[in-house]
């Protein structure tokens, strides 16, 4: 009889254990433990005709995304 592992589990094991880890590293791991697929895949900043975005009192771009300070995720859609 095989176990499951609870992903739940896992993900709080990971966050006390890197508390410093961006919690979508964090996650993408404990997906990786239990053998989930990815949900999200990065998008290159060369996938990016223009990228924009405003939070706060910062406004990022296309070049945030090139040099890395800046990270942007495309949902990956299951096949039906």
């Amino acid at each position: 009889m095989s176990s499951m592992i609870d992903r739940e589990k896992v993900l709080a094991v990971l966050v006390k254990r890197f508390p410093q880890a961006a919690l979508n590293d964090v996650a993408a791991a404990a997906n990786a433990i239990v053998g989930l697929d990815a949900e999200y895949a990065p998008l290159a900043a060369a996938d990016l005709a223009r990228f924009e975005c405003e939070s706060g009192s910062h406004t990022y771009s296309s070049r945030h995304v090139a040099n890395g300070d800046v990270r942007v995720y495309l949902r990956q859609r299951k096949p039906s």
